[in-house]
């Protein structure tokens, strides 16, 4: 073969693989599931928060009961409390979860539990890169509060105990599925372990979580949240986020095993954990930890 053969060849074969890499990093339009459009504002809407109150966050959720809003917690060494986000930043407000230990904090979930017509914020306290590594997790479960004057019921907080299969794992990822009430843990890792466990959770044993599998291309996952009516999973790590549209029929776990329907472009952040869907998943937020920066600022990425 002559090289002009040679050299148009390897031109088109270059064409050819940026443009199906383009055409796979886009993903605008997801896989069947939600019926909503898989892309996102690259530019967020920022809103400052004020230093000195949720420096450390690592999980965030919206509020169920309460619209407008968002539950966000704090990371190991902070009180064992929850604090209201109103959207637009100016309010921020603490709440002690009576009965719960801080031991490392990691991310958040709300939704249904044990009692029909109940919203629940679960507190994944997963978090294992202190030593000594512990070798059982702790999720605690609480009914959510219904109005900024209420406090949370320290003789309703529940706490559901479990185990790897595989050995003691450092996690910063809790998922909870509206639709069956499972719980998921994504671990935080080169190959992102997916661990279920499933409805009804035991609150008086240990469980020992089920391993679902990995999920592909993903790696140090720290944070992820699950739309309210179930239907999306959104995923992040310190660079990057991961979105999923769930099929009608597939389990979350199924949906996980398959690779991401496409990956938002976000800003880099000083230490990216936070992220969730807005209740109406009209877009998503994230937070992050402070650092070494002066502030953080909640973002919001609206859906195109």
């Amino acid at each position: 073969m002559n090289r002009n053969k040679t050299g148009n060849l390897r031109h088109c074969i270059k064409f050819l693989f940026i443009a199906a890499c383009f055409i796979i990093s886009c993903g605008t339009d997801p896989e069947p599931g939600s019926g909503r459009s898989g892309s996102f504002e690259s530019a967020p809407h920022q809103i400052n928060i004020q230093p000195g109150v949720i420096d450390e966050a690592s999980g965030i959720v919206p509020g169920a009961n309460m619209n407008g809003t968002m539950w966000t917690l704090q990371d190991s060494g902070q009180p064992a409390s929850l604090y209201l986000i109103s959207a637009d930043g100016t309010s921020i407000k603490e709440y002690n979860v009576p009965g719960s230990v801080n031991r490392d904090w990691e991310d958040i979930a709300i939704g249904p539990g044990p009692r029909d017509g109940v919203n629940y914020v679960l507190i994944g306290d997963i978090g294992n890169n202190n030593a000594p590594v512990a070798e059982v997790s702790t999720i605690y479960r609480i009914p959510e509060i219904s109005n900024v004057n209420g406090a949370f019921d320290g003789s309703q907080l529940e706490k559901i105990a479990f185990r790897y299969p595989d050995g003691p794992r450092d996690a910063e990822t809790l998922l909870l599925d509206p639709i069956t009430r499972d719980i998921f843990i994504l671990s935080k890792e080169k190959n992102t372990g997916i661990y279920r466990l499933p409805y009804p959770q035991s609150t008086v044993e240990t469980m020992v979580a089920e391993k679902v599998g990995i999920v592909p291309g993903l790696s140090t996952a720290t944070g992820g949240d699950i739309a309210l009516d179930g239907k999306e999973i959104i995923i992040r790590t310190y660079v990057g986020v991961y979105y999923w549209t769930r099929k009608d029929g597939d389990s979350v776990g199924q949906t996980l095993l398959r690779s991401a329907v496409s990956n938002p472009m976000v800003m880099l952040e000083p230490q990216g954990e936070a992220i969730c869907f807005d209740r109406n998943a009209a877009g998503f937020y994230t937070l992050s930890e402070k650092g070494n920066t002066e502030r953080v600022t909640l973002n919001y990425y609206k859906r195109k």
